[in-house]
């Protein structure tokens, strides 16, 4: 049986890939969505019915494709995206979950909740404007996220002559800045989302680009979710006790592993209270298991019977991560109120919510040249900066860098549960180099 679990878990990371679009207002990215799922054949014949109804009470004679994600009235009335709209489609080489979030600046925020997940992000740029402010925060977030592949779309090359010069400076700027913030690929691709070039055909206009169309390159991008190799963490979500005549002694603790991989008769530690027992069984779908790993939602049972509650964090042993009230984070702030120093916030990491303050927000990043600005005092919405929050409770947090899931954590009001920001533990930009301001003794060592 689990022979047979593994080479679905294999069968499956090889065949999905999540990935979000971003870019500037009116770079035309519900409208390359659009292209990529009509293109594709992934649109049912009456939502595209229905799209073609609404363009023509438009006034448009071909139809908006931009209508197959903007699915709020005002996002159509408008012209805009606003919320984030998540897509299913495949191909037969792959299948697909897409987050095309908005472009606006004061809609940011939606975009580190879309690209929090992706293996890819595409970053739209209008071949007429090259890169914009909006087109640095965007490539600044998806490097924050460690987002492993970025793609740049430099659209409406139709606008521009399909002149290859126009792309080539574009995609030099472009590529020199991510590489700085330590984005690990970068692959350039100059397309029409309206006229169809290089979204899904290649396209006859720019025979000097000898490159993947878009969906070529999602087809065959490598993306490896293997998480069992990294450090193994089991939030605890709920604690099972029937009592029943059929199980009166059952405690079971649920949860979804959040990374690595648990197997029976290992050596645990629960956090945070540091004791040790052996996972006596893990049960899988109701039927008992030997071994289970990331992503799947399982309930462990230990030889010990151990106070364990909602929020507890089981992990090996032998891989125990160290314990800390003064968590040092890079912060995207999300929320219309500031975030200031001093302020008593709620902290949820994992399972786990804890009471906490920020003690301080040594700078801000400025996104024209990655500088920081020194003590800012707060952030506002869609600011990202660094903080140090100081936690009522022990909290045992992995670096970002080593783990997505378990590096990650939100600030919440207390009075009115509003998430705040959204923090990534330890080291920011992958390769980014410190400046000697932060460097000294009153900054951080990033």
């Amino acid at each position: 049986m689990t022979t047979t679990n593994e080479h679905l878990a294999g069968l499956s990371a090889t065949t999905l890939l999540r990935f979000a679009t971003a870019g500037s207002v009116d770079d035309g990215k519900s409208t390359l969505v659009g292209r990529l799922l009509h293109d594709s054949k992934s649109v049912l014949a009456d939502q595209l019915e229905a799209v073609e109804h609404a363009s023509r009470s438009r006034g448009q004679e071909a139809p908006d494709l931009a209508l197959l994600t903007d699915g709020l009235r005002a996002e159509r009335e408008q012209g805009i995206t606003i919320d984030v709209a998540y897509r299913y489609f495949a191909t037969p080489q792959r299948r697909f979950i897409l987050a095309d979030t908005p472009g606006h600046v004061q809609y940011t925020r939606n975009m580190v909740t879309g690209a929090s997940t992706a293996e890819l992000t595409v970053i739209l740029v209008d071949a007429r404007n090259g890169v914009v402010e909006q087109t640095r925060r965007h490539a600044a977030i998806a490097a924050l996220l460690r987002v492993p592949h970025v793609v740049l779309a430099v659209n409406k090359m139709d606008l521009v002559a399909y002149e290859e010069s126009v792309f080539a400076a574009i995609a030099e700027e472009f590529t020199a800045y991510a590489s700085e913030l330590g984005v690990p690929e970068i692959t350039a691709i100059p397309i029409s989302a309206l006229a169809g070039d290089n979204v899904v055909e290649p396209s006859a206009n720019m025979d000097w680009y000898g490159g993947p169309t878009v969906l070529e390159h999602l087809e065959t991008v490598p993306v490896s979710h293997d998480l069992t190799g990294c450090h193994a963490r089991f939030p605890v979500q709920y604690v099972i006790r029937p009592q029943t005549a059929e199980h009166p002694d059952y405690r079971g603790y649920a949860g979804q592993i959040a990374a690595g991989t648990f197997r029976v008769g290992e050596s645990v530690t629960v956090l945070p209270s540091g004791r040790t027992s052996k996972v006596a069984g893990i049960d899988l779908l109701g039927e008992p298991v030997d071994v289970a790993w990331t992503p799947q939602s399982v309930t462990l049972l230990l030889e010990d019977d151990i106070d364990i509650s909602r929020g507890d964090l089981i992990v090996p042993s032998s891989d125990v991560p160290s314990a800390t009230q003064d968590i040092e984070a890079t912060v995207c702030h999300v929320a219309d109120q500031p975030l200031a120093v001093g302020q008593r916030v709620l902290l949820k990491h994992t399972t786990r919510t804890v009471k906490a303050i920020v003690k301080e927000i040594p700078s801000k990043l400025t996104l024209d040249d990655l500088s920081q600005h020194p003590a800012p005092g707060q952030l506002v919405a869609n600011d990202i900066g660094k903080v140090l929050v100081r936690t009522a409770e022990p909290l045992a947090l992995d670096a970002y860098a080593d783990s997505r899931r378990t590096g990650s954590f939100l600030l919440i009001d207390p009075a009115d549960g509003t998430t705040l920001a959204a923090g990534m533990a330890g080291e920011s930009f992958a390769g980014a180099k410190a400046s000697a301001a932060e460097q000294d003794d009153e900054g951080w060592d990033f």
